[in-house]
């Protein structure tokens, strides 16, 4: 392994601003939920009083994230937006809902979400439960009322014998998210072959991509904001795009309008288009955005100035963050598991 950019301690500083190692897909632990999660998530779960979790729990709410009923005609589902084959995203620059409408956001994917904070782009949810029930609801997505999906699933026997084994009694909102967000909880993206180079293989990161990595802790200024295990310090940023007021329309802050969540960068390269609005097509593109210092706005992040980089420098960043694609598994325990399917 080459030395003369990464420096032991140089390395150290770098690992500790973007992530913790992780010892590959097979590594779980329990976590606060009871749900295995795998290493070192599990140290990064929030704490969720009253929301157990259980693998028969997971299960069902699989079933109902690929359940089309729940959906007025019958057409999506949650995973139709929530692709597994897309890492949970559906490559399109905006969500799509029934009949064909168009939403104005773009899907984020729920890779991950289990050490969440805030969900949505704009923080409007406060728990994967509640968002859980947002897209069913809502006219543009799924346009069914919460009464009509716990009819539809009442109505049906295999349902009702389901739930009553999970929760003790019939289908009902609070169960309805709960399940869904324990499905939601058992989905991670793992082993990526900046994950590889962690744990000790100086072969999974060529010199280009290691050069990425500094970069990315350093003079690219990403480590900023994609933070932590999960590349994501949680919070909301103005980036200048758009006329979308974002997080400032939940919180009714004046300085928090254009704001969104800080997306992960788990699987990145398999989830384009980009941005909370889709509006950026590919990972160079994204890059060459941050460089010139996003786009005027009076809410603009003091992190988004000119970074200054050559295009051999871009090149290496967009190199670094193809290098966190790794492998999408379930955690253990989730009946009719996906196969993992690595990229």
């Amino acid at each position: 392994m080459r030395r003369r950019r990464f420096g032991k301690g140089r390395l150290i500083g770098l690992v500790t601003l973007v992530s913790f190692a992780m010892s590959g897909p097979a590594l779980f632990s329990a976590s606060n939920l009871g749900a295995p999660v795998p290493e070192p998530y599990a140290s990064e779960m929030p704490t969720l009083a009253g929301s157990p979790w259980t693998p028969e729990m997971a299960a069902l709410g699989k079933r109902l994230f690929f359940e089309r009923r729940l959906s007025r005609d019958g057409t999506v589902s949650c995973a139709t937006c929530h692709d597994p084959k897309l890492a949970f995203t559906d490559a399109q620059p905006r969500a799509r809902g029934i009949r064909g409408q168009v939403g104005p956001r773009n899907t984020p994917t729920i890779l991950n979400r289990g050490i969440g904070r805030l969900e949505f782009w704009d923080g409007r949810a406060g728990s994967l439960e509640d968002q859980a029930l947002g897209p069913i609801q809502a006219a543009g997505e799924m346009d069914l009322t919460i009464e009509e999906a716990l009819a539809r699933l009442r109505g049906d026997s295999s349902y009702r014998e389901a739930f009553q084994a999970v929760y003790g009694g019939e289908p009902t909102a609070e169960r309805l998210g709960r399940a869904i967000a324990a499905y939601e909880r058992t989905v991670y993206s793992v082993d990526s072959p900046f994950d590889r180079f962690l744990t000790g293989d100086a072969e999974a990161l060529g010199p280009e991509e290691r050069r990425g990595l500094e970069l990315f802790g350093g003079k690219a200024r990403c480590g900023e904001c994609h933070s932590g295990p999960n590349f994501s310090d949680e919070l909301f940023h103005t980036l200048g795009l758009g006329q979308d007021p974002g997080r400032g329309f939940v919180t009714g802050v004046a300085s928090e309008g254009g704001a969104f969540k800080t997306p992960t960068l788990r699987e990145i390269a398999a989830t384009a288009p980009y941005m909370h609005d889709g509006s950026i097509a590919t990972l160079e593109e994204v890059v060459e955005y941050y460089d010139r210092g996003g786009t005027p706005h009076p809410n603009l992040s003091p992190k988004m100035t000119r970074l200054g980089l050559s295009e051999e420098e871009r090149r290496a960043l967009v190199a670094f963050l193809r290098a966190l694609t790794g492998t999408i598994v379930e955690t253990p325990g989730t009946s009719g598991t996906l196969e993992a399917s690595s990229r």
